[in-house]
């Protein structure tokens, strides 16, 4: 038993409990064993499994080479150019130690076949830095763990830069959208609208979390359609958000020199053939 200041008293088992210690076992909360609070999706920094991936990375096309061998500063470098990043281990060595994923859904899919039902998972991440960059990825397969391995690769082969502004005067650092925005996916309609600093994000779970990973602090919202298909909902606010590059303020408006392409200046580097380890092939005549 215990004592309404919440001592702890011996039972007639001889057990000691507290108040509040119900399913719990001994050594401490099942949150704690397991390394925190789980509630709110999967969020969590891959660190050492990063190191170890870059170090046996070998690179498949032109931009890894370069990202590889140390031709590029930043991301940013990489979408002035639009070139298009088809190996996830790029957004690793700009972003890999400040991105967070979020699993939003996982859902069962189920396709009709002439064996019966054949039953799979698809899973939907949402990956950011918290700063200036945020994606979108969805993958379906027969397993979970697979499924949600794929939606993160996927997320940051589609991380696409967020841009800030302000509401009204140009006091302290950027926090909210630079104009109003719309994103669309079926029949759900998102709207973005920017608020003055200390608003807050206004907004359902869903579109919150990916505004919180592009690093967003003050934004209203208007949703229409039907908000309940996660997955439309979440592509609708992630199209809203890849807009804010699509539209040119004021203050873009000076001409720009584009700099040559990175596969022209660094041409004389992609030229040279990377040595193949050859093997001797093994024979059982002997």
């Amino acid at each position: 038993m215990s004592t309404p200041t919440g001592e702890q008293q011996p039972t007639e088992q001889g057990e000691r409990r507290t108040r509040g210690t119900f399913g719990r076992r001994e050594g401490g909360d099942r949150n704690d064993r397991r390394g925190g609070d789980r509630r709110g999706g999967r969020k969590q920094k891959r660190a050492e499994p990063q190191d170890e991936e870059l170090k046996s990375w070998v690179p498949v096309t032109k931009l890894g080479r370069l990202v590889r061998e140390g031709k590029f500063k930043t991301l940013e470098e990489i979408f002035v150019h639009s070139l298009p990043i088809k190996e996830h281990q790029i957004i690793n060595v700009f972003l890999g130690k400040k991105l967070s994923d979020d699993v939003m859904k996982i859902s069962p899919v189920q396709k009709q076949t002439t064996a019966g039902q054949r039953t799979r998972f698809k899973a939907v991440v949402v990956v950011g830095d918290s700063e200036h960059h945020c994606g979108l990825g969805v993958k379906v397969s027969s397993e979970v763990a697979t499924a949600i391995r794929g939606a993160i690769i996927l997320a940051k082969l589609s991380i696409v830069p967020t841009r800030k502004g302000y509401w009204g005067n140009k006091i302290g650092e950027p926090h909210t959208v630079p104009c109003k925005l719309t994103g669309k996916c079926g029949s759900v309609r998102v709207r973005l609208v920017p608020a003055p600093r200390g608003s807050g994000l206004v907004a359902s779970p869903v579109p919150k979390k990916l505004l919180s990973l592009g690093g967003y602090t003050d934004v209203f919202t208007s949703s229409s359609g039907h908000t309940k298909t996660l997955a439309n909902f979440v592509k609708a606010t992630f199209d809203a958000i890849k807009k804010t590059y699509a539209f040119k303020t004021p203050d873009m408006w000076k001409a720009n020199p584009l700099p040559s392409s990175p596969y022209q200046v660094y041409s004389d580097i992609l030229a040279k053939k990377e040595e193949k380890k050859t093997f001797k092939k093994f024979s059982n005549n002997h």
